[in-house]
C-alpha cells in the first residue's frame, strides 16, 4: 500500500481509503456478511482510511463498521459526518422531500455522542459538518465542533461540499483538516476555487463518487437498478444524459483496456494523479471491486493518456448534473 499524508497532519493514510455508504444504504440489496468481509479484506490491504456518517441507513452503517473497528482500532482512521436528519425517522438520500440539514450546535453535541454510540469507540479520528447549513452561520457550526476536539471526542474536523469562502470562515476559528467534496473526471467543480483555496490553507481534498457513482462500471445496467437504488434519481442516468454516458464510458474504456486496466482503475488513477494532497474514498461493498480500486494506485499516467482523457471529455460533454434539483442547493455553500 502507498500512503498519503492528510493534510497538515502527520497522519500517514492509505492513498485509496474506502467509503462505507453502500454496505448498508442508497445502491439496492445489501449483504452483512459480504460488507464485513469487505471490511477485514480492506485490513489485509493496508486500507486504513474508512469513511461513514450518521445519514447511512440512519446510524446502521456506523454499527455495522464497529464490527470490525472495534477489535481494529489501532489500524484504522474512521472519519463519519453529521448534518442531515429524518423528518419521519426514515433514512432517504439529501434531496428527498423528508430529508433536511441541521448544522446547528445542539445538534451538533447530540450528534457526535450518537456517532461515538453507534462506532463503540472513544474518539472519532475525522468528524465532517456533513453540509454547510444555509441557516446557520459556519463559524458557528465549527465553533461547536471546535469545542469537541477540546473535549477529547473528535482528533480532527472537517468540511463536506463548502464553497471557498466557507472554507476560509471556519479555518479561521478553527484548522480544518479535510475538505470532502465529490471529484471525478466527470465533476470538477472544485477546481475552479475550492482546489486552489484548500491548498493554499494545507486541507487535503477527501473525494467521494470519484467513479461517478458507479458510471464506470454499471452504465449499461441501469434497467436492472432497484426502485430504491439512490442513482434511479441523479441526472447523469437519465435521458439524454444517459446516452452521452453510455458513449462517453465506451471510448473511455477502450482506452482502459488498451492499458490493461480497467475504466474505474483508469478512472481512479485520474483523480490520483491530480495531486499527492488528494486521498479518493471510492465505495463498495464487495471484495472484487476493493481490489481493483487498490490496484488503481499503481496505474501511471502519461501526458498523451491525459490528453486524450480530455479529447474524450470534450467529444460528449452533456454528462448532465451529478444531482438533482434538491441535493445541488446544498452543495458549495
Amino acid at each position: 500500500m502507498k500512503f498519503r499524508k492528510l493534510g497538515n497532519t502527520g497522519e500517514q493514510l492509505s492513498a485509496i481509503g474506502l467509503g462505507c455508504m453502500g454496505m448498508s444504504f442508497a445502491y439496492g440489496p445489501t449483504d452483512e456478511k459480504e460488507s464485513i468481509d469487505t471490511l477485514h479484506k480492506a485490513l489485509d490491504l493496508g486500507v486504513n482510511f474508512w469513511d461513514t456518517a450518521d445519514m447511512y441507513a440512519n446510524g446502521e452503517n456506523e454499527k455495522l463498521i464497529s464490527k470490525v473497528l472495534v477489535p481494529n482500532r489501532d489500524k484504522i482512521f474512521i472519519a463519519t459526518k453529521f448534518g442531515f436528519r429524518f423528518k419521519d425517522g426514515k433514512a432517504s438520500h439529501s434531496g428527498a422531500p423528508g430529508t433536511y440539514f441541521d448544522g446547528s450546535p445542539e445538534w451538533i453535541r447530540q450528534a457526535v455522542d450518537l456517532s461515538l454510540q453507534r462506532l463503540k469507540i472513544d474518539t472519532i479520528d475525522l468528524y465532517y459538518a456533513h453540509r454547510v447549513d444555509p441557516n446557520v452561520p459556519v463559524e458557528e457550526t465549527v465553533g461547536a465542533m471546535a469545542e469537541l476536539v477540546k473535549a477529547g471526542k473528535v482528533k480532527y474536523i472537517g468540511l463536506s461540499e463548502a464553497s471557498a469562502e466557507s472554507i476560509k470562515k471556519a479555518n479561521k476559528i478553527h484548522p480544518i483538516t479535510a475538505l470532502q467534496s465529490e471529484y471525478s473526471i466527470l465533476t470538477k467543480d472544485v477546481e475552479k476555487e475550492i482546489l486552489p483555496t484548500i491548498r493554499e490553507l494545507g486541507i487535503a481534498l477527501v473525494p467521494y463518487s470519484p467513479l461517478a457513482r458507479g458510471l464506470f462500471a454499471n452504465i449499461n445496467e441501469v434497467q436492472n437498478f432497484g426502485e430504491d437504488d439512490f442513482r434511479r434519481s441523479l441526472p447523469r442516468y437519465q435521458e439524454e444524459s444517459l446516452e452521452n454516458n453510455r458513449k462517453l464510458v465506451q471510448e473511455f474504456n477502450e482506452l482502459a483496456s488498451s492499458k490493461g486496466i480497467k475504466g474505474t482503475q483508469l478512472a481512479l488513477a485520474w483523480v490520483l494523479n491530480q495531486g499527492d494532497d488528494i486521498i479518493p474514498i471510492p465505495g463498495t461493498k464487495r471484495i472484487k471491486y476493493l481490489e481493483e480500486n487498490i490496484g488503481a494506485i499503481d496505474v501511471e499516467l502519461s501526458q498523451s493518456e491525459l490528453d486524450t482523457i480530455d479529447t474524450i471529455l470534450k467529444k460528449y460533454p452533456n454528462v448532465g448534473e451529478r444531482y438533482n434539483e434538491g441535493s445541488m442547493k446544498l452543495v458549495n455553500n
